[in-house]
């Protein structure tokens, strides 16, 4: 990380990820999956931890059949911040996930991050996940509910904004993805 946001150690993947994960010393796992997605196994291998679990769909407007991220799955992310930030450092090690840990993983570590250091400019928070996750793409529904929630004014929602930006520039596949599923707001102006 760029700079030390927070006292304990940070880790984003996907599904498919999670195996490699098990042997780092996991405390905290904070998995959001889709609502049909069957359960995952995998986190037996990880010993003693704690997890939270939501179930949401990756999309940023209201669909008929799909169900988008709400404010509560934001305050559960957000509490789960809070929780953190209140343990002791030794045991603190916290791994976030959704399905290609790309869009609601690194929304929820953008948000946690952004909360833990009120301090500093969210476009730091913003940084900080691209130096761990180089594909983040943030859900822009789940950092516009933490946006509000963390009273910033509109300055989370312009940090994702501009990484949309950066990333799309670069990634003209992306942008393209996004348009054809509904997520033409992360793209405009691209």
């Amino acid at each position: 990380m760029p700079r030390s946001f927070v006292p304990f150690a940070l880790t984003v993947c996907g599904i498919e990820e999670l195996p490699g994960h098990s042997e780092v010393g996991v405390s905290h796992v904070l998995s959001i999956l889709d609502p049909e997605h069957p359960g995952l196994e995998v986190f037996g291998g990880y010993g003693e931890h704690e997890r939270l679990e939501l179930r949401f769909h990756d999309i940023i407007e209201d669909l008929p059949g799909q169900s988008p991220p709400q404010r509560d799955h934001v305050e559960e992310i957000l509490a789960l911040g809070r929780d953190l930030m209140a343990e002791p450092e030794a045991c603190r090690h916290l791994l976030v996930h959704c399905h290609m840990g790309i869009s609601r993983s690194t929304a929820a570590l953008t948000m946690i991050l952004a909360q833990a250091r009120p301090d500093l400019p969210a476009a730091e928070a913003m940084a900080a996940i691209v130096g761990i996750r180089a594909k983040a793409w943030p859900n822009l529904r789940m950092i516009e509910f933490a946006d509000e929630a963390l009273g910033r004014g509109g300055e989370l929602v312009a940090a994702v904004r501009a990484r949309h930006r950066d990333y799309g520039l670069h990634n003209p596949g992306m942008v393209a993805y996004m348009r054809e599923n509904n997520r033409s707001r992360e793209v405009e102006g691209l």
